[in-house]
């Protein structure tokens, strides 16, 4: 018998228009049950401990299709691989460089101000803003 978690997991696939196999709702498991940032290796591994035996291409070709029918969203960070998002709405990131740690951050805490103005027929889908930490480093101190 499923679980009433695994019964709202299979109605959000088919609501996307994605049929519920074995492989699809062990990435389901993983990235959909609640808030999530993860790269497709962390997914690999994460979804072996549901179905051993997934393999890093059904993996990739979930996550795809996730991203195809809304389930996920891609976040764009520079110099990392890519890193998968379970929030679909529009909202921003704080990302620790030093640890790869992505983090939402609340509606309020940043605000966007002076967007460019578009071409005749442009309009905006969304804004949504990456911002990058580190660890401060010591100053280096004058030699005497």
């Amino acid at each position: 018998m499923l679980s009433d978690d695994n019964k709202s997991l299979q109605k959000r696939l088919r609501d996307a228009d994605v049929l519920p196999t074995l492989q699809r709702m062990a990435v389901a498991t993983v990235l959909l049950r609640e808030p999530r940032h993860m790269t497709a290796d962390q997914v690999l591994r994460a979804a072996r401990d549901v179905l051993p035996l997934i393999s890093r291409a059904t993996v990739y070709s979930v996550l795809q299709l996730f991203v195809r029918r809304g389930l996920l969203k891609e976040l764009p960070i520079d110099g990392a691989a890519t890193v998968y998002d379970s929030t679909v709405a529009p909202h921003h990131h704080l990302y620790n460089v030093d640890t790869g740690e992505i983090r939402d951050l609340p509606d309020l805490a940043v605000k966007v101000d002076g967007l460019p103005e578009l071409d005749a027929g442009m309009v905006f889908d969304e804004v949504e803003v990456i911002v990058r930490v580190r660890q401060r480093r010591p100053e280096a101190t004058a030699a005497a």
